[in-house]
């Protein structure tokens, strides 16, 4: 390699990056030939720090992973627990469990669109310089997700880490009356949520496919949040063109690796790149959307998802995350208007020995857990498979597309600082959950 030909870029304060990662980007002449999406904090050792501990301990352990989706590792956990204990949650407590976790994917979704994403597509820096000339866009968004909060704090305790779940349900549930001033900002929060879709559809979006397997749950009847079926959509149209398999079989078909650039540990599907997220929820679900969100789809131009169709434009997802925006409000409101307060907060989930498996959908895809417990309830294995590590290798070659048809097209060839913020946008389409803190992505481009 030509050593003067390399160069070396850093950016030291992109905040729109949940975590601390670097970028490696080799080229050499106008070929791509290696993308190294290097996240490099410190193992953090949850899985560890479960052993040991009592059967009712991981939910509020496990939320503790994540300050932007904390409801998505206590429902997994407690799925996990409650089905090596053989409890059954149903009914308004499953309910209450749903309308939470729409709390979550609201304020997640709205977090992302608005904060992080946005300003990549309007041509500014962060949403401080977005706010100055799109301000009444920018409430919007601060409303809507002070409804996802509202949820959390209300059946949570809290808005962030909520204190009020456990396994087999709720320490206290709300009387319906309680909910109903949710109610209220929900309905506001339908008409900011429909406008968010019109509003990221009139966006430019460059030119991509993604070709990566799509895997997320599946329930039918239902738009998969917090239940169903993992299910995977083959890219190429190899095989059946939907296989399923029960979550206790995860870990045989989801393997989990170390690379040598990353403390994150990376996954294959069936020894395949795959994709979580949005756009398979969306092309696996779809057809189960609300009405309204299924007509938002169709309007912001995402094709009929009664039909199944898929967004494989990465790029797009930030419409779908606003399109299922709407899903969560018009959920949140259907579980609202049928409530009726359950006889008890919980249900009982005696200890006994047993593995068990939870998966739910967290806002950036798929979360997997998996408890041992011994006779008397202490957790002695676990293990836990969250969204960004399993999208690791479908970012980096997501990447590695958007670089090379840069470098493809005609006209004055790209400079370091575009090809910078290419990367970044195509990172953020992800919106990769690398820590709870975020802070700064750096990129170094070697051309040879």
């Amino acid at each position: 390699m030509n050593r003067r030909a390399t160069r070396v870029l850093r950016l030291d304060a992109l905040a729109r990056v949940e975590g601390e990662a670097a970028l490696h980007l080799r080229v050499e002449g106008d070929r791509v030939t290696q993308t190294r999406l290097r996240i490099y904090e410190p193992p953090r050792f949850f899985e560890a720090f479960l052993a040991g501990r009592g059967h009712a301990e991981p939910p509020d352990i496990t939320a503790r992973i994540c300050g932007i989706c904390p409801v998505a590792y206590q429902m997994s956990a407690c799925q996990a627990i409650e089905d090596a204990c053989g409890a059954v949650v149903d009914g308004p407590l499953a309910d209450l469990r749903r309308l939470l976790y729409c709390g979550e994917w609201i304020e997640s979704h709205t977090l992302h669109i608005y904060l992080l994403h946005a300003p990549d597509f309007l041509g500014c820096a962060d949403v401080v310089e977005l706010a100055r000339g799109r301000r009444a866009a920018v409430e919007r968004g601060l409303r809507l997700k002070q409804t996802g909060n509202a949820i959390l704090e209300q059946l949570g305790g809290r808005p962030i880490h909520p204190v009020n779940v456990r396994i087999g349900g709720f320490y206290r549930t709300p009387a319906p009356d309680e909910l109903r001033p949710l109610a209220e900002r929900l309905r506001q929060a339908r008409d900011d949520a429909l406008e968010t879709v019109r509003w990221v559809a009139a966006f430019e979006f460059p030119d991509a496919v993604c070709d990566h397997d799509l895997f997320a749950l599946r329930d039918p009847g239902r738009y998969a949040v917090d239940s169903g079926t993992p299910a995977v959509l083959a890219a190429d149209g190899d095989g059946p063109a939907l296989r399923q398999f029960p979550p206790s079989d995860f870990e045989r078909h989801v393997r989990e690796g170390q690379v040598p650039h990353s403390t994150a540990l990376t996954a294959l599907l069936d020894g395949r790149r795959h994709l979580t997220g949005p756009l398979a929820r969306y092309a696996i679900s779809g057809r189960w959307l609300h009405p309204l969100a299924a007509e938002a789809a169709r309007a912001a131009g995402l094709g009929d998802p009664a039909t199944g169709a898929r967004c494989d434009n990465p790029f797009r997802s930030i419409v779908v995350r606003a399109v299922e925006v709407v899903q969560a409000v018009e959920e949140s409101l259907r579980i609202i208007g049928g409530y009726e307060r359950p006889p008890r907060p919980a249900v009982e989930v005696p200890p006994r020995r047993g593995v068990g498996f939870g998966a739910t959908e967290a806002p950036r895809g798929l979360l997997y857990h998996r408890y041992a417990l011994s006779g008397d309830g202490t957790v002695t294995e676990a293990r836990i498979v969250p969204p960004t590590a399993q999208n690791q290798t479908a970012i980096e070659d997501d990447v590695r597309r958007a670089v090379q048809a840069r470098l493809d097209r005609a006209g004055p060839a790209a400079d370091d600082e575009e090809l910078t913020r290419l990367c970044e946008r195509a990172i953020r389409n992800h919106d990769p959950c690398i820590s709870c803190a975020a802070h700064f992505l750096d990129l170094t481009v070697e051309r040879a």
